[in-house]
């Protein structure tokens, strides 16, 4: 597997490939230790010219017609499909993600996304309000939203081009600009996605990509000319950046803790393919992973014993060759962080029932039983390939251990019975709880986002809509009629 074409290494600023002010950064290739590309950086300066060029081609983006922006969507959506295959080849090789799970990404999610974005903005409706101020028939009063302006894009490793075209897709679509800083671990993938932008006829400096580490985010996070903020990431970096974005409007998706309860009644085997969905797609690397799988005591052994058998079956290896199921970690980061976790709790006693020496980033599917509450394992986010099992007496204990996290991004309730599904499921303070089905499912026109430090905000749909624009009202009076009687508020409240 090999992408042939020159890569782009540089910052696309204002509609010119430009070297960065930065020094170089080595993109090596998570699982083969391949460099991958080498990138000049970005300095705060190179930052500020990107904003500038948003910032300049803002007005007359946002003054075509609707109809004409949406083509231009519409085309993009065409240019990602038609460059799919090199797009997943790169993710691939960068962040170690499958090949099957990248081609997903690309052709279910990523492409889809421009396609979505575009029709939803058509559907972005406005409103008419009554007057209520006076006795008269002279005022209009119209809402409407209107861009706000340039927006930052920042966004992770584990779905590089997905994240972002949801983010940028929606952002442009309703007449923002973007600059867009991905994640250094993806840093080459997103800058083909970057490419693709001209190829389908978006005008220069709509959507401009700067590139480097953490400081280059915070530079445009800080920037007085951004006026809106989209970032996917941890919660520890999603609360710097909710810092320094002060005003600016703002949309963060950041951990999750993924509780997956199994009910007494539960179809078992329905659960446990959910385990193994939860928590070994993309080795465990997805923010709605299942953290934490919450076993009723009566279905407890029959499940161990069967997630072991099922884990047992993963093909777990290159994750260029379509047979693997599970590939590497990323990093050496997030490797750390995984270990770290797994012998913690087999520190404080819980049991390590299928587990392999880790070879590399290759960290094979783990499985964890007599896992407790106050185990790191269990309150904070793995973000790797590790099933943690917490043996539950009863519904309202397997509440209580959920709901005992400040990370509420999705859960997952397994059970047979209506009422109890609903009860759960109105209980969990989550942002979404899926019913008999893996915390790794979501719908790309629904509502995607958390409670407490899991994030703010909601996106995907009209709900990123929403975020990137401002609700304006015009208030009209016809000035063809006497003025009304102002009084009315006082007659109301006198009455």
């Amino acid at each position: 597997m090999a992408v042939t074409r020159e890569l782009p290494t540089k910052a696309l600023i204002g509609g010119m490939w430009v070297t960065g002010s930065g020094p170089l950064m080595e993109v090596r290739s998570a699982w083969s230790e391949r460099v991958v590309s080498r990138i000049a950086t970005c300095t705060a300066a190179d930052v500020d010219r990107a904003v500038q060029a948003a910032r300049v081609a803002q007005p007359g983006w946002a003054g075509l017609a609707l109809v004409e922006r949406v083509e231009l969507v519409r085309e993009m959506h065409r240019v990602v499909v038609a460059h799919g295959e090199e797009l997943a080849q790169m993710i691939t090789l960068e962040t170690g993600k499958t090949i099957n799970e990248t081609r997903e990404e690309i052709y279910e999610y990523s492409a889809p996304s421009y396609q979505k974005a575009a029709e939803e903005v058509l559907r972005h409706r406005g409103m008419t309000l009554p007057s209520t101020q006076e006795r008269a028939n002279n005022k209009r009063l119209i809402l409407s939203h209107r861009p706000v302006g340039v927006v930052a894009v920042i966004t992770p490793y584990n779905f590089p081009t997905d994240i972002a075209s949801i983010a940028i897709a929606h952002a442009v679509a309703s007449g923002n600009t973007v600059v867009w800083k991905p994640s250094e671990w993806a840093a080459t993938s997103c800058a083909m996605l970057a490419e693709l932008f001209a190829e389908a006829g978006f005008p220069s400096g709509v959507v401009n990509l700067v590139q480097g580490y953490g400081e280059v985010g915070a530079a445009l996070v800080e920037h007085d000319d951004v006026d809106a903020v989209f970032f996917t990431g941890s919660t520890a970096t999603g609360e710097k950046i909710s810092r320094a974005a002060g005003l600016k409007k703002q949309l963060l998706e950041l951990g999750g803790d993924g509780p997956q309860i199994v009910l007494a009644d539960a179809d078992i085997d329905a659960a446990v393919e959910g385990a193994v969905l939860g928590c070994f797609y993309l080795a465990g690397q997805v923010c709605t992973s299942a953290e934490r799988i919450l076993v009723h005591e009566h279905v407890h052994d029959e499940f161990v014993r069967k997630l072991k058998l099922r884990t047992a079956s993963l093909r777990v290896g290159d994750p260029t060759d379509e047979a693997t199921e599970m590939g590497p970690l990323c990093n050496d980061t997030t490797l750390a962080r995984v270990t770290k976790h797994v012998e913690d709790a087999r520190a404080r006693g819980a049991e390590v029932i299928q587990f392999g020496k880790p070879d590399g980033v290759f960290y094979p599917p783990t499985i964890l039983t007599g896992v407790t509450p106050e185990m790191e394992i269990a309150r904070n986010e793995t973000f790797g390939p590790v099933a943690p099992i917490i043996k539950i007496s009863s519904t309202d204990e397997a509440i209580r251990i959920a709901n005992d996290s400040d990370l509420g991004l999705n859960a997952a309730v397994y059970t047979r019975d209506l009422a109890t599904a609903f009860r759960v499921g109105e209980a969990l303070q989550h942002g979404t709880v899926n019913i008999n089905e893996s915390t790794n499912y979501w719908d790309q026109l629904a509502p995607f986002g958390g409670t407490g430090k899991s994030g703010v905000g909601r996106e995907l749909s009209q709900w990123f809509l929403d975020t990137f624009t401002e609700t304006k009202l015009l208030n009209i009076d016809l000035n063809d009629a006497p003025k009304g009687d102002r009084r009315v508020l006082r007659d109301v409240a006198e009455d």
